[in-house]
């Protein structure tokens, strides 16, 4: 099993309750957990048709939001940016403009540039994303989709066939890097620019 919190120290794991699933599980519930969550906010949100947006937070002009999607505390959400939740952005996020979020989480300080995707994704705290890199979600490209993982040199069966990454606290991501679905990277990762991460082949 892939315990989440040897790659996210983040006390909202707790408040979430997912500290014992799989990351794709965890990503293929989360419209549920979101809905739990939600009831447990106080007035400092702005909850409206399952959005909840943190008073403090920045949002843009020109930002789509779909389905459930949380923004905590000071995050800052550039113009014509495109979430489509389930979605929880935790505290401090930075998501830049022209990016598209899809069925993510996105903990503490990190910070997405501009032009970026992220799909069926878990990304830990202090993450950069530079501008133009994509956390994968799908194998179009294939005509078996099913998504395996690589953990400890073990191959894993997600049984999913739309799984983004788990990337680790502290991890940095090139411009116009490519996150392969099923991509698990450790703390303090560093992903170059122009790289393409596949961590299983078939």
């Amino acid at each position: 099993m892939i315990d989440i919190n040897k790659f996210i120290n983040s006390t909202k794991l707790t408040s979430l309750e997912i500290n014992n699933e799989e990351p794709w599980r965890i990503i293929n519930g989360l419209e549920n957990i979101l809905l739990q969550y939600i009831r447990t906010l106080d007035e400092d949100y702005v909850i409206k048709d399952n959005v909840a947006i943190h008073k403090t937070a920045i949002v843009e002009k020109g930002v789509t939001f779909k389905g459930i999607v949380v923004i905590s505390e000071n995050c800052f959400i550039g113009a014509h940016a495109y979430l489509r939740g389930p979605i929880f952005l935790s505290d401090s996020v930075t998501i830049g403009p022209g990016s598209e979020i899809k069925q993510s989480m996105i903990f503490d300080r990190s910070a997405v540039a501009h032009f970026n995707y992220i799909g069926n994704s878990i990304v830990g705290m202090d993450v950069n994303f530079e501008a133009g890199s994509i956390c994968a979600n799908h194998y179009n490209e294939r005509t078996n989709k099913r998504i395996f993982v690589k953990y400890n040199d073990k191959r894993i069966d997600t049984g999913m066939e739309k799984f983004g990454s788990l990337v680790g606290d502290n991890s940095k991501i090139g411009a116009n890097g490519v996150l392969s679905p099923g991509t698990i990277l450790e703390r303090n990762s560093i992903v170059k620019r122009l790289e393409l991460v596949e961590q299983i082949s078939l």
